[in-house]
């Protein structure tokens, strides 16, 4: 330990810690003593933004051996188990270093049964409210370590928000979150259902914490706020009441720590590093994108029943534009990315016809290539798995092109880390989707899959890729839109994300519910889903009206959505971002938008919802792109001092002045919900409602009029009134 400062060759000046010292870094001001270190921001001295605990260290470094295994039909879940041959622990502060008025160095030793080895703590101000932190090691045996853990300060009443798509719960105090980009599971915990998929299909069943788009980030309740840069594999530990541990698979560590007055201003804060999502289209905004598969004779009868109900719609989204394959769990897309005119004939004439609605048409995409797409009697079929295979374009497992399982389907997967494989995909959906196709738009589904074992180019490595990918195919395709010359009209939404993917893509969905109620992968996941989401950057969120998963044994359905379930997912969706209908998985066993005159005209009358708060919308998606708030928002956004709110998962608010609370339970014409302070206005009766410090209250709420109540006086709540009467829905 050093007994007296020294001055070193760049003019600054290490000092030894012999005591308690603030130091002054950018705004943020670092009380460092021997044993611990508090982060505090000069414009609000009193609160702690991060500070460790006393009684436990707040460092520690391993050397491990993990293995990831893959499983899952569809492929993309892992299962982590990690060795450890040796630990160092947290043993003293030794000295301080400021280099410069924004950057303050630390060292200290981690103490070990085989030998000590030397941390190094770097914080930099990048921005007055952005605090950088590197955690590494140095010295002789600092190569053997590979894991980093952080444990800090927490408090047991603190609420943690965030973390990317968390589908069921969004307080997450007391959980353990794995930020590991996977498949989120065909039933996450609910009984009888995700044990039968368990065992039909390899343990694809899920838990309640994994997700299609996590993201190493939260805000609490205190508002503190703290995310990492990397893109390994991490886990953070919030069940001990009194510190967070996070585990991160790498020997660095890299993050930031935010100061914010209020949980918006962390948001906008979070995002100049996550990126913000660019405006929506003002064309989407004009209703309804409605599902419609099948063939051209399908497409056309549903596209006549919707001129006839007088829906909004935006336009058709006829996923299996490419043709169809049967598998053992329903119909699926042939993932071979050209239009088939054996399933499209008169494709161009279906064009012509919804332009004269105004209306587009969009289409499916995902990094897959099927092994065999092409039917004997199809000459005219481009092979694209051959293709890619042959030009080293597919990610390889010793030596071979890696095997993606989804059911009875085999198929490739494109090595984003190529830049001749990416440059490849990008010219396919420029000519095959936006060109042939003249598509306004797409999902980009999956992106969860890369193996740990997998050989990428140049030798990239899969630990870092495997969360990586997400934001590199969405990447992919908002190059190829903004190729065109008129990348702003076009939109293409994802399902797997990570922490930079709002920068690049259009918009998000929230991966394959259950065509069920419950809470565990049903309707509820949804609403639990925009909330969390929106925390963390991905403004932009949506998911399929009615769900997807469904099943059927020996052709009687076991799930299969109710005509009742299809709408209340409508009359939820309509309050979202993007209104957007989906057939479901076995679509002859799912109540469908079509399947009377009366989910036919439910659906009309939500679609005028969702069009009349146009307006509106616009201006939140507006807000979205230049400061990152979410559309979809928890109340905590706005109420961040009422703890009544914190536990809150079935109800939001759409921008600041709706409060939205959908009916999500079976056979039930009643909803409970939280009143926050203020005056708020009942859409469908034009009953006031006074809550000075926020109340419960039940409200009627039957088929077709969900919870929904806006701010007294405010303009868009008296301007959607003024809409909905004149357009009879009200």
């Amino acid at each position: 330990m050093l007994s007296e400062p020294r001055q070193n060759s760049d003019g600054s000046q290490t000092l030894p810690n012999t005591g308690s010292r603030t130091h002054t870094v950018g705004k943020f001001l670092l009380d460092v003593k021997r044993n611990s270190i508090r982060v505090r921001h000069a414009d609000d001295a009193a609160r702690s933004l991060w500070e460790t605990t006393p009684k436990y260290p707040f460092l520690q470094a391993a050397a491990a051996d993990a293995t990831f295994r893959e499983y899952g039909n569809p492929s993309g879940s892992f299962e982590v188990t990690d060795k450890v041959s040796f630990l160092n622990t947290f043993k003293s502060i030794d000295s301080t270093r400021s280099v410069d008025p924004s950057t303050l160095i630390i060292h200290g030793i981690l103490s070990g049964s085989r030998f000590e080895v030397t941390f190094r703590l770097t914080f930099q101000a990048l921005f007055d409210n952005q605090l950088q932190f590197t955690v590494g090691l140095e010295g002789e045996n600092a190569s053997q370590f590979n894991r980093i853990f952080l444990r800090y300060a927490s408090n047991p009443n603190e609420a943690f928000f965030g973390f990317g798509h968390q589908l069921t719960y969004f307080n997450q105090k007391g959980k353990v979150i794995p930020i590991l980009v996977q498949e989120h599971g065909i039933g996450r915990g609910l009984p009888g259902i995700t044990q039968l998929v368990d065992l039909k299909y390899d343990g694809a069943g899920g838990n309640p914490y994994i997700t299609e788009a996590p993201a190493p980030h939260y805000i609490t309740s205190q508002l503190r706020s703290l995310f990492l840069e990397n893109k390994e594999y991490s886990i953070f530990d919030m069940r001990d009441a009194n510190f967070v541990e996070v585990k991160l698979f790498s020997k660095a560590m890299t993050g930031r720590i935010l100061f914010g007055r209020t949980p918006l201003n962390l948001i906008e804060e979070y995002t100049t590093y996550a990126g913000r999502m660019r405006p929506l289209p003002d064309w989407i905004h004009e209703g309804v994108m409605v599902a419609a598969q099948g063939g051209s004779l399908k497409v056309n009868d549903r596209l006549e029943k919707l001129i006839d109900a007088k829906v909004p719609f935006c336009g058709l989204w006829i996923q299996d534009w490419a043709g169809i394959n049967q598998t053992d769990a329903g119909k699926q897309v042939v993932w071979n990315w050209q239009l088939s005119l054996k399933q499209y004939p008169d494709w161009d004439k279906l064009l012509k016809k919804l332009a004269k609605y105004n209306a587009r048409v969009f289409i499916y995409m995902n990094p897959f290539l099927l092994q065999e797409p092409c039917s004997p009697d199809n000459a005219s079929c481009r092979n694209l798995y051959e293709e890619a295979n042959q030009k080293g374009y597919l990610i390889r497992q010793n030596g071979t092109a890696y095997v993606y399982k989804n059911s009875s389907i085999k198929a490739g997967m494109v090595d984003l880390s190529n830049e001749e494989a990416r440059n490849w995909l990008k010219n396919l959906i420029k000519e095959e989707m936006i060109g042939k196709a003249q598509a306004s738009g797409w999902m980009a589904d999956f992106g969860e899959a890369l193996p740990f074992n997998a050989q990428l180019s140049g030798n990239a490595d899969p630990a870092v890729w495997h969360n990586h990918y997400p934001e590199a195919w969405a990447r992919l395709h908002r190059e190829a839109i903004e190729e065109t010359g008129r990348g702003k009209d076009f939109v293409f939404w994802n399902r797997s994300g990570f922490t930079q993917s709002p920068a690049v893509s259009t918009a998000f969905w929230l991966g394959d519910q259950l065509q069920t109620w419950d809470e565990y992968d049903g309707i509820k996941t949804a609403v639990v889903g925009l909330l969390s989401g929106g925390m963390s950057g991905f403004s932009l969120l949506h998911s399929d009206t009615g769900g997807f998963d469904a099943a059927a044994f020996d052709k009687i359905p076991v799930i299969a959505r109710s005509k009742e379930l299809l709408m209340r997912w409508i009359e939820l969706n309509a309050f979202t971002v993007i209104f957007r209908t989906h057939d479901g998985l076995v679509p002859e066993i799912s109540a469908q938008i079509d399947t009377d005159k009366e989910t036919l005209s439910h659906l009309a009358r939500f679609g005028q919802v969702y069009k009349s708060l146009a307006a509106y919308r616009k201006t939140l998606v507006d807000q979205a792109a230049k400061v990152g708030y979410p559309v979809v928002r928890h109340l905590v956004l706005h109420y961040p001092n009422d703890p009544n709110v914190y536990d809150l998962r079935y109800q939001f608010m759409l921008g600041s002045d709706f409060l939205v609370a959908p009916v999500l339970d079976k056979g039930v014409e009643t909803v409970q919900l939280y009143l926050p302070a203020g005056e708020w206005i009942h859409l469908w009766t034009g009953a006031k409602f006074d809550s000075e410090k926020g109340k419960w209250i039940k409200v009627s709420a039957p088929l077709g009029k969900p919870g929904v109540f806006f701010r007294d006086k405010a303009v868009f709540g008296e301007h959607l009134v003024t809409e909905l009467k004149a357009l009879h829905v009200l």
